[in-house]
C-alpha cells in the first residue's frame, strides 16, 4: 500500500496469493489462465495480465543480466529505468535519438549524487 493507490483497481490471474491482496483495493479483477484465458472484455475494460507479465519479464531479464542485485532502496529507481525503456521502445516507433532526448530532457538541472542506502527516502 505504500506505493500504490488504494482507489486502483488491480489485475492479477487467479492465483490464491492474490485473494487477500485484491482487498486492500478499489477492485480487484482476475483473468483465468487455468481455463485458457487470457484476456476478457468487463464492460469498456479490457481484463489482461498481458502488459506487466511483457514488462516484468524484461525486468527480470534486465536484473538479472545486467545489475544481479536490485535492493529495496533502490527499487524504484529500478523500475522508473525500465519503465521509461518500455515506454519508448522500437515497438512504439521512438528511435534511438528520440529516447536520447527524452533522456537528456529528464537529466536536464539535476545532479547525480549517492546517498548511503541508510538516508535514502525509500529505505
Amino acid at each position: 500500500m505504500r506505493n500504490v493507490s488504494c482507489d486502483t483497481t488491480l489485475y492479477t490471474d487467479e492465483s490464491r496469493l492474490y485473494t487477500d491482496t485484491g482487498k486492500e483495493y478499489a477492485g480487484h479483477r482476475t483473468v483465468k489462465h487455468t481455463a485458457k484465458e487470457y484476456a476478457r472484455r468487463a464492460g469498456d475494460v479490457v481484463v489482461d495480465t498481458d502488459t506487466i507479465e511483457n514488462v516484468f519479464s524484461i525486468f527480470k531479464r534486465g536484473r538479472v543480466g545486467v545489475y544481479q542485485h536490485c535492493g529495496e532502496a533502490h527499487l524504484h529507481r529500478y523500475l522508473a529505468e525500465f519503465d521509461f525503456r518500455h515506454n519508448r521502445r522500437m515497438a512504439l516507433k521512438i528511435s534511438d535519438a528520440e529516447r536520447a532526448e527524452d533522456l537528456l530532457r529528464g537529466a536536464r538541472g539535476k545532479r547525480l549524487t549517492y546517498r548511503r542506502t541508510d538516508e535514502a527516502a525509500h529505505a
